[in-house]
Parts: C-alpha cells; structure tokens; sequence
C-alpha cells in the first residue's frame, strides 16, 4: 500500500487498499481522515465547503480530539496562569500532523508531538501515535499516547466521527444503555426519549459496553463502533438538516481535567493504549 498526494491545493493524501477501498486525510488539518470509501460506498460526511475555510473547524470527517474531550468549565487553564485555556476538543484537531506508513507498509500512521504551540495550553512532552488500518469494510485504530515529562501527565481522547446518512428519520441505534447525559441541557434522561428528538438535534453522551451502533433503512447499512474501556463512552451528536449522524467515542466526559472523573492519568515514560474499529455491514 502507498500514501499518494490527492490534492495538492488542499493539502489531502490518499491511503489506497484498491479502487473501491480507500481512505483520504490532511495532515495539516489535525491528521483528519476526510473520506473513507469503503466496498465503493462514501462512509464519511464532509462539509467540503466548510472545510475550505480553514478559520472555521471542520464538519466532517473524522477529526481527533486530544488532550480533552468537550470544553472545560472553567475560565482559567487548569494548569495556571502562565497557561492558556484549552479550547473544546482540544488542539490536536487544528494542528499539522506527521505521517509515515508503517514498518509493513499495511498500516498509516499519523502522529502528532509536543510544540511551541501545544506548551501554551498543556505544559507536557508526548507523541501521540495512531496507527490507522484499512481493510474492506473495517477501519482499526490503535493509539499510544506517550508521556516524555517527568511529571504524571493528564489525557482525555476522543474521535468525531461525521457518518453520512440518508436521513435522520431512516435511523435505528441498537443496544444503547437505558440513560443517558443530555448534555446541553446537562441532566441524566431516557436514551430513547432522547433519541427521538434526533431531527432537531441530539447531543447525548452514554457509558456503553464498548460497543455503538446504528442502522440506515434506506442505505440498508449497519455500522460498529467498537471502542473498548477505558474508550468506551458514546457521545451522539445530530446537527439538522445535516445528513450526517456523530457516533463519537470518548474516553472521558467534559470537564474531566477539572473534575478528575475518568481523567487518565499517565506515568513519566509510560504509555497508554487505546483501540477502536469501525466496521461496515451490508443489510441488504
């Protein structure tokens, strides 16, 4: 397998299993995978009009949110005064990514290390890794987070993964857990009773099995998220009249390096590992 340049102006590369399975990405937009093509079916949403505006954040895709997941309540940097403030998701979604494939040529990887920037909002070294694997129908990810300080080093990390749908209403989520946190009104309700509020839009957040799924009626499409613990919270987020759904796996909630509920904790010179997969499902 090769990385090719796709579109210079753009800044995209193309990780190509054949004509009818690929995945596009920008590293200089946050290591995001643009597109993933799978079995000749778009899997992904994108704002491609959007996207061309780099002021704003991208709709689409799947973009990485580290080090936190949401936005923190609090007005200050959690790390004092000499810090700035982390924006929601963190900065990993706005920075410029390196990227190489991998030892057997199978894998891309993408990886992202301590800067000039990064030290104005989170005062540690660390290499975030993410080896990306493209199969037919299936797309793994494992992600090693480094800590190079010789102090312990807080992460939260997350996906934003943009699926394109038919449309909202052709939706079905299998399995949820019974309650969720509504999270823009920030109480615990009814995941069914949240999710049918979908076409004017949800943003709710579960503590799964380790496992998210939805099927598309009209597309006759089921996709998997698998994204065992400690990756195994669900954020659902909707944004009508978009034809996309957010099936998003976090690690921890909002507010974690604040709260310190859920907040991963790494040792100087360790590691944390993650995995997850999303696998596509014909139903027809």
């Amino acid at each position: 397998m090769q990385i090719k340049l796709f579109n210079k102006e753009q800044g995209i590369y193309i990780f190509q299993l054949d004509q009818k399975n690929y995945i596009k990405f920008c590293p200089e937009r946050g290591g995001v995978i643009t597109n993933w093509v799978s079995d000749g079916n778009e899997i992904l949403y994108l704002d491609s009009e959007r996207f061309l505006d780099k002021t704003k954040s991208i709709r689409g895709g799947i973009p990485i949110l580290f080090p936190i997941c949401g936005n923190l309540n609090t007005s200050n940097s959690v790390f004092g005064k000499d810090y700035l403030q982390l924006m929601q998701h963190g900065f990993a979604r706005d920075l410029d990514w390196q990227y190489h494939l991998s030892a057997s040529e199978k894998s891309l990887c993408l990886i992202l290390n301590e800067s000039k920037t990064t030290k104005k909002y989170y005062p540690f070294d660390f290499e975030l890794r993410i080896e990306v694997t493209l199969k037919i129908n299936c797309l793994k990810f494992e992600i090693t987070i480094l800590n190079k300080t010789e102090t312990i080093m807080p992460v939260n990390f997350g996906f934003h993964p943009y699926f394109k749908v038919s449309d909202l209403k052709n939706l079905d989520f299998i399995d949820n857990p019974l309650n969720c946190q509504n999270q823009k009104r920030n109480f615990i309700s009814n995941t069914l009773d949240e999710l049918r509020n979908i076409n004017s839009g949800v943003d709710i957040l579960m503590y799964t099995s380790g496992k998210s799924v939805f099927r598309d009626k009209f597309l006759k499409r089921q996709v998997t998220l698998n994204h065992p613990y400690p990756f195994d919270i669900g954020v659902i987020w909707s944004e009508p009249p978009r034809r996309m759904i957010c099936l998003e796996p976090w690690t921890s909630p909002r507010n974690s390096f604040v709260d310190g509920f859920r907040n991963i904790m790494i040792p100087s010179n360790h590691r944390q590992k993650f995995d997850a997969s999303i696998l596509i499902k014909s139903l027809k």
